[in-house]
């Protein structure tokens, strides 16, 4: 077991154990088409997400990372070229924020891909990815097959949960 203890601008002496190795053991109903690696390369959240969580993760996420310059969010930093999130304030106000994880799903994902467990909360963020797939079934009725600039939104969004919509 390893013991991460995170000092970033949202949280100050947090630690938790990795008690699986890296990308390995995931619950069985649990699937991501990518790896956070690969999701900050591709261009998600506007590119001003985990900017300054750089330390916590492998320096390899973030060789090929998409980050915005400023402080506001850049849609196109994102893969599909739209902005598909809700602020912070919102995911507060309709309680989706764990608080050991204050930016979300993908600060969930990034440590339970490092390793990290915590089964409640795991199973939670788990039937959370899960019910995001109600948007492949939406694409597939309302879009071509690979016609990648049929509803941008969904798409990034998908990717936003590490969903691969272009195969769709």
């Amino acid at each position: 077991m390893k013991k991460i203890t995170v000092h970033d601008s949202m949280q100050k002496n947090y630690s938790y154990l990795l008690t699986e190795p890296t990308g390995k053991h995931f619950a069985s109903n649990f699937k991501p088409d990518f790896t956070p690696q690969q999701m900050l390369a591709l261009g998600v959240f506007g590119g001003i997400y985990m900017r300054d969580c750089t330390k916590e993760f492998p320096k390899d996420w973030f060789a090929r990372a998409k980050f915005a310059k400023g402080n506001a969010r850049d849609k196109n930093i994102n893969y599909f070229k739209v902005n598909a999130s809700q602020s912070l304030a919102e995911w507060k106000k309709k309680g989706w924020i764990y608080k050991d994880d204050p930016r979300g799903w993908f600060q969930w994902y990034c440590r339970y891909y490092m390793g990290r467990r915590i089964p409640d909360e795991d199973s939670r963020q788990i039937k959370r990815w899960n019910a995001i797939r109600r948007h492949i079934g939406q694409i597939r009725n309302n879009c071509g097959v690979g016609d990648t600039h049929c509803r941008p939104r969904q798409r990034q969004a998908l990717l936003h949960w590490a969903y691969d919509s272009r195969k769709i």
